[in-house]
């Protein structure tokens, strides 16, 4: 079953706790909301099964349709309903980054800016500093624990969020939390340098052994495919470029530049594009040769909002192959095209 109570926590950071070694060492950050309720952030920087090091992807200049979603959230603790609708995480779904991008990095090593706990030092104790900076932590809500105390910063009640990394695709026991538009994160909003626009940092994280194809129900791992995570320019055919915002009145002409890298040709017989809410356009059938691109009209099924969206592609097979996103600033020049 999916994660009981999935939402994002959004505060100011007023300290962290680096945790020794142990059986699941967490990176802690302690917060605050603006009417002064304490949480705590658990971060895995361990994993309980092997291989022990986590994948880690850091992006200080996130730009997604996401962090346009999170306008207007209040801070504090916000539940976040089920599916796409909202500023939920999928790593799979979402589009958020490349996982081929992904690196492995040691929880705790002696030595300076060697290890995850290094990493997110560097990023969070920034936005300690920063009373103006806050950070949008997405995973499960524990608390308020009535009567007890924290039990790393002393605050009292016990309250806060951990599962800040990918819920889905998990092996043996953790396989109970896997769930789709339910994967934690951290987001750090920063503010812009001398009076600039503000910048996003991204920190995302992911257990060696999870599976990167799992079902659009449960999130459960996919049977009888390959579910690793792909490797850097595995796919041979990808979304090159996106028309969002046609000229002219409506109904527009919305469309999607497909490429083949590949040195051979490849049949695109039963293949897909999505938008984020899964609302699916085919791919006209037939081979695509080596080197060649495709424009794929978009009727009657995927929509490109000019707000931002996610554009994914799946095979005849129903796995995904590639996808992008493009924020509302990519989309709003009439008439041309957005080139990923």
């Amino acid at each position: 079953m999916p994660l009981k109570t999935y939402g994002v926590l959004i505060g100011r950071a007023v300290d962290v706790r680096r945790e020794g070694a142990g059986d699941s060492p967490h990176y802690q950050i302690h917060l605050t909301d603006d009417t002064g309720v304490h949480y705590r952030a658990a971060v895995n920087v361990l994993s309980q099964q092997k291989p022990a090091e986590l994948l880690y992807l850091v992006d200080d200049d996130f730009r997604h349709p996401l962090t346009a979603r999170l306008q207007g959230l209040a801070g504090g603790w916000n539940t976040l309903p089920p599916g796409p609708g909202g500023p939920n995480l999928d790593f799979v779904r979402g589009n958020l980054f490349d996982p081929a991008k992904m690196r492995v990095l040691p929880a705790d090593r002696t030595g300076p800016d060697n290890d995850l706990a290094d990493l997110l030092d560097h990023y969070v104790r920034r936005a300690v500093d920063d009373p103006s900076a806050r950070l949008h932590l997405f995973g499960e809500r524990w608390g308020p624990e009535t009567g007890v105390k924290d039990k790393i910063f002393g605050f009292l009640p016990g309250n806060g969020v951990h599962d800040i990394h990918m819920n889905q695709g998990n092996s043996g026991r953790f396989s109970s939390d896997d769930g789709v538009w339910q994967d934690g994160g951290l987001l750090i909003r920063l503010p812009g340098d001398g009076g600039g626009p503000e910048r996003w940092v991204g920190i995302f994280l992911a257990f060696q052994n999870q599976a990167w194809h799992t079902d659009d129900v449960t999130g459960h791992a996919l049977d009888g495919v390959d579910t690793s995570r792909p490797a850097p320019g595995d796919q041979p055919v990808r979304i090159f470029a996106a028309l969002v915002d046609p000229a002219g009145p409506a109904p527009e002409a919305e469309a999607v530049t497909l490429f083949n890298a590949s040195p051979a040709p490849v049949d695109l017989t039963g293949w897909r594009l999505l938008d984020r809410i899964g609302q699916a356009s085919p791919v006209p059938p037939g081979a695509l040769a080596a080197g060649a691109v495709l424009a794929v009209p978009l009727s009657g099924g995927a929509r490109l909002g000019n707000h931002g969206g996610e554009i994914t592609l799946l095979d005849a097979g129903g796995l995904k192959v590639h996808g992008v996103s493009y924020t509302a600033g990519q989309a709003a020049r009439e008439g041309w095209w957005v080139v990923f």
